[in-house]
């Protein structure tokens, strides 16, 4: 009988560790702070996000909390609905940081930025309500 509780933790593993190189890859490509990167991700350290990139870098696992988790799968699906909607990555990175007026003159980052699930959530909302008006 194989070994779930193995499987499951390698798969879990695999999961966190793309998880967290797609996390770095986005905010790379809207030229985030590692202040700001904190704050997408719920941690409260930077020492966090050094440990994350020393352990992608040596194969090691990286343990995510359920929260953490939850707020980069947010963040994938905001940048995936964003590259949907514009043609040209030059686009995707301004469009996050222009004024919107569905926040109220905010851009989209700075709704993101004000920290909880919720708002990464409105944003995720928001886009695919979006991508539904052109594409649907």
């Amino acid at each position: 009988m194989p070994n779930t509780q193995n499987s499951s933790n390698i798969n879990k593993n695999q999961l966190t560790r793309v998880a967290v190189k797609l996390f770095f890859a986005i905010t790379d490509s809207w030229s985030l702070t590692d202040k700001q990167r904190c704050i997408l991700a719920g941690i409260e350290s930077r020492t966090t996000l050094r440990n994350w990139r020393m352990k992608l870098d040596t194969g090691d696992a990286i343990a995510l909390s359920r929260d953490t988790l939850e707020r980069l799968s947010y963040i994938a699906g905001i940048y995936k609905g964003i590259q949907l909607l514009f043609s040209q990555q030059s686009m995707w990175n301004e469009w996050v940081k222009k004024p919107n007026k569905h926040f109220a003159g905010q851009s989209v980052l700075d709704r993101m930025l004000a920290g909880n699930v919720s708002d990464l959530s409105d944003v995720r909302r928001y886009i695919d309500g979006w991508r539904g008006e052109h594409f649907g």
